[in-house]
């Protein structure tokens, strides 16, 4: 039953960090920006949707709707605001990390301001067990979870595959310049990639807050599991986020089951070491390919 339930801790697990880096990657690929400030995204859907449901009582639907479009209006103002006035001024990618993590502190301590650092709970039933698979418990939001990152993952992967934005968000990936001649534009496209990929931060930080808890910094640690994720999958390769989701998740709770639960995120990272030593081009072990216009 013990090994049922580490399957099962290892799928929901892998359905949360696969949310979180194919939101981190959709804004890299076309940007090469390390968005830190993705984190405080997740977390400020989370909260928004526990002020429009438990603080201004609107119904579950429309304040999720709502905290979605909120955290899509953040990753927008971020680009539009920041990151785009940086590019004109072709500044270097270490500065695009440090106004990153000045963001990020900064939208942090606000969250603080208001909501206080304790943690959060958003739940309005009383605790349950969960359903019983096979001897394994797990909660309905957890099966919702599971179902909304498999959706959204295929969705995102037809987008970026058989649409005309989809294909251009791949083409500024791999030459912006060569789609500004052709009539692309890249700032609309990283534009459309911001908001993307911060409406799927949102997604990610509201439904990891419902099965667990939420603080002002929740959203970091599950940031930086998307980032190692996608790092070990192979940059520019949205299957191999798959692959490096279910072996960081295989491996922080083996991990957690054998030795103890502070090993989850040593091992991840132990995990992301090896690879940048002996494979750093991760599970697709090739580079960008060229992206036709």
């Amino acid at each position: 039953m013990c090994s049922i339930q580490v399957v099962v801790n290892v799928i929901i697990s892998c359905a949360i960090i696969v949310l979180s880096s194919l939101s981190f990657s959709i804004i890299y690929y076309p940007t090469r920006i390390f968005h830190i400030a993705q984190a405080i995204i997740m977390a400020i859907s989370a909260y928004a949707f526990f002020a429009f449901y438990f603080i201004l009582n609107i119904p579950c639907m429309p304040a999720l709707i709502g905290a979605i479009i909120i955290a899509a209006i953040a990753g927008v103002f971020c680009e539009s605001f920041i990151y785009r006035q940086m590019r004109s001024r072709d500044l270097t990618s270490l500065a695009y990390l440090i106004v990153s993590i000045g963001l990020y502190i900064m939208l942090q301590n606000v969250i603080s301001l208001y909501f206080g650092n304790g943690a959060i709970i958003i739940s309005s039933s009383a605790i349950v067990v969960g359903h019983q698979i096979f001897g394994a418990y797990i909660t309905t939001v957890q099966i919702i979870t599971i179902c909304v990152t498999i959706v959204l993952f295929i969705g995102v992967n037809l987008f970026l595959n058989f649409t005309k934005t989809g294909k251009s968000i791949r083409a500024v990936s791999s030459n912006p310049e060569l789609c500004n001649i052709y009539g692309i534009s890249s700032n609309k496209i990283i534009l459309i990639a911001f908001a993307i990929g911060s409406a799927l931060a949102g997604v990610a930080g509201i439904l990891s807050a419902m099965d667990t808890n939420m603080t002002p910094t929740f959203g970091f640690n599950l940031l930086l599991y998307g980032v190692v994720a996608m790092i070990i999958g192979g940059v520019g390769s949205t299957r191999g986020l798959l692959a490096g989701s279910l072996l960081v998740a295989t491996a922080q709770h083996l991990a957690a089951f054998y030795l103890d639960t502070k090993w989850m995120d040593a091992v991840t990272y132990i995990i992301l070491i090896l690879f940048l030593i002996w494979k750093p081009l991760g599970f697709s072990g090739k580079r960008l390919k060229k992206v036709e216009v």
